[in-house]
């Protein structure tokens, strides 16, 4: 009857250490309930980014992973919602960080990710060669008969990417008063195949695009020289007189919930931060290596190690 009872007790000991455990918010490898939503905004090295702090989370940390492919302004509502625990590569966006950070108080900066971020102007290097003086902003009126298409017009054309991108171009357009219409090729595919045949075919193109890419290491895009950007420039969006502000460096956010219910897996996405030689890396397994998110993930992890070793949380 006395082992009994020491048996009994031994197991309901058992029991609860075990429920504690499967609750602890994420242990090494170990297992855990906790879910981590991460937002996937569309363009690679946001997924690049997604890939290698997701498999991670996963393999190393225990957690599940959730991906939800979600333009930027929709990712930062989801903070709100319950549906998002993790914007990895934030442009900007003031006024989202007022509303959901300052305002409501429902995400929380998470530190760099190591990166930095410039937008612009570019033309293919075979224009940069043929028309020296084409990267001289003020002598882009005297060449927008070179860029008309049947989308702008009798304006010259201007390529931007995706329309839910961090866009100022037809506001720079009207504050330098250049005689050119965007037209969107609506996507960061489109964009980058778009450059890459007018590079090829030796046709004309003036268009968005940004760094960290890949592409630059295929076709070197030569940037336009836009005036500074200056404080003010752009305080009437309608009339910008500069160039895109730098985004130095690029950020991430988390939700104030995952700190709550998950601090292991919040304190892992505040370490997360790398060089953009790393981003490029898996972005081009994803996009020219055949790879799955996952399997460019896996293969820079494997390759790695010391790298992100230091990102993992003491226990």
């Amino acid at each position: 009857m006395t082992m009994d009872r020491r048996a009994r007790a031994l197991i309901a000991t058992s029991v609860v250490a075990l429920a504690f455990g499967a609750c602890s918010g994420g242990g090494g490898g170990g297992g855990t309930d906790e879910v981590v939503d991460i937002a996937i905004n569309p363009w690679v090295g946001y997924e690049a980014n997604a890939g290698v702090v997701g498999h991670i989370l996963e393999e190393e940390l225990g957690f599940t992973v959730e991906y939800k492919e979600l333009a930027e302004q929709v990712s930062w509502e989801g903070f709100e919602s319950g549906d998002v625990d993790a914007v990895l590569e934030n442009w900007g966006h003031a006024d989202l960080i007022a509303t959901y950070v300052t305002d409501k108080g429902v995400a929380v900066a998470a530190g760099s990710t190591g990166v930095d971020g410039i937008i612009g102007w570019f033309v293919p290097p075979w224009m940069a060669t043929e028309y020296p003086d084409i990267t001289d902003w003020e002598k882009l009126n005297g060449y927008a008969e070179l860029f008309k298409t049947s989308e702008s017009g009798d304006k010259g054309q201007f390529l931007a990417g995706d329309p839910s991108f961090v866009t100022s171009d037809a506001g720079i357009i009207a504050g330098l008063e250049l005689d050119f219409e965007v037209v969107y090729a609506g996507s960061e595919a489109a964009l980058i195949e778009a450059f890459r045949k007018a590079e090829q075919n030796k046709t004309p193109l003036l268009g968005y695009f940004y760094s960290p890419q890949w592409f630059f290491d295929e076709v070197p895009l030569v940037k336009i020289d836009l005036p500074p950007y200056t404080e003010g420039c752009d305080a009437d969006l309608n009339l910008i007189t500069c160039d895109y502000a730098a985004y130095t460096p690029l950020d991430k956010y988390i939700s104030k919930s995952l700190e709550d219910k998950a601090p292991r897996a919040a304190q892992f996405i505040k370490n997360f931060e790398w060089s953009a030689e790393h981003q490029n890396s898996v972005a081009n397994a994803i996009t020219n290596g055949d790879k799955t998110r996952e399997e460019a993930a896996a293969e820079w992890v494997a390759a790695n190690e010391a790298v992100w070793q230091p990102w993992i949380p003491a226990e």
